[in-house]
């Protein structure tokens, strides 16, 4: 069976968030008869490990879950398996199966982890529940996550800060506002300075971190004649590694501050923190050498800030263009794999 046959294979499984069952058990019906592989299911997350004698450990983690969408419509190409998960990550996971399996020799000690629920709260990810169960699992020296990067390492990621603000007015009639003060209408003041906002760079270890500030949802409105005496709304903002929670927050106050009466406040709904670039770990620079390509800014969240919090310095690195993620027609090429696979290759295996 081809490569693309192995992406096929996994595509055409139905593993949205929260229906990883049937994709962990062939994940452990693959893995469990290895010889050199130590392999545990916690829930519907499969932790591969070796055990030998190698100081060093490396820890290559896939989320198996997808977006919601059709499986049905997964298809092979010439070049390409084209379908829901196909980039987002399943290309990877293909990749990391078939090295898990590699009985080469190896430079180093191996621990592949397959995990669900990526796709949803953090609250929920798979990998937290292994880090909550089973710490041990998760030791490494360093590690990757097999996000979708288009042949190049994303260093870092940029923390997610997502923000609710409800401001307040006095009720009138809609015939006589003059007697009321219109919640909206503050609102609307708040919204267009939040869209004035010009994004921060910052410059660490070389990359280029764009902060981005958005307005992702508001709510108001009582009846078609009542002047409105509150209103919400809730703001997403991408933060970069050099920035605390504490800090993120305070830059977004101070935009806003003299709209605000004292009494109201931003109030902090979640908070997924950032991850530094770790560039200078030897694993990850060779990583980035292997690649032919300079490392760039890894723009969205990703699970390297759980593995950093963990200790554990990370990077980006899997096969497929991330532009094409949770597209009904997103595709991964057999070149992208082959790139992934060899650079991570070059890495375990002497």
């Amino acid at each position: 069976m081809s490569r693309l046959d192995d992406v096929l294979r996994l595509v055409r499984i139905d593993s949205v968030s929260g229906n990883e069952r049937d994709l962990a058990a062939l994940i452990f019906a693959d893995l469990v008869d290895v010889p050199h592989l130590v392999v545990e299911r916690i829930g519907d997350n499969v932790i591969a490990r070796t055990e030998g004698f190698h100081a060093r450990r490396i820890l290559i983690a896939g989320h198996i879950d997808t977006v919601p969408g059709d499986v049905t419509a997964a298809r092979k190409d010439d070049d390409r398996v084209t379908g829901l998960g196909a980039c987002d990550m399943k290309g990877s996971l293909a990749v990391m199966l078939a090295l898990a399996a590699d009985p080469s020799p190896r430079l180093c000690e191996v621990t592949w982890v397959f995990y669900a629920r990526e796709e949803i709260a953090r609250s929920e990810s798979g990998l937290l529940e292994i880090a909550q169960l089973r710490p041990d699992l998760l030791q490494a020296d360093a590690a990757i996550v097999a996000e979708p990067t288009g042949g190049a390492v994303e260093a870092g990621c940029q923390g997610t800060l997502r923000l609710g603000l409800t401001v307040h007015g006095q009720r009138a009639h809609t015939a006589r506002p003059f007697t009321g003060r219109n919640a909206i209408h503050r609102l609307g003041a708040i919204i267009d300075r939040l869209a004035s906002y010009q994004p921060r760079e910052a410059s660490i270890d070389g990359i280029s971190y764009t902060e981005q500030l958005q307005v992702v949802a508001v709510e108001g409105g009582i009846a078609p004649n009542v002047v409105p005496d509150r209103a919400s709304v809730v703001i997403n903002h991408r933060v970069a590694p050099d920035r605390t929670h504490e800090e993120a927050v305070a830059g977004v106050h101070q935009l806003i501050a003299d709209l605000l009466d004292p009494e109201e406040r931003l109030t902090v709904l979640d908070w997924a923190p950032a991850a530094p670039p770790s560039l200078h770990h030897p694993v990850i620079a060779e990583l980035v050498a292997s690649t032919g390509q300079p490392a760039r800014a890894k723009v969205g969240w990703t699970d390297v800030a759980t593995l950093s919090e963990m200790g554990i310095p990370a990077t980006n690195f899997g096969a497929g263009d991330p532009l094409l993620a949770h597209r009904a027609d997103e595709f991964v090429t057999e070149e992208e794999l082959d790139g992934f696979s060899v650079a991570v290759r070059g890495l375990l295996f002497s």
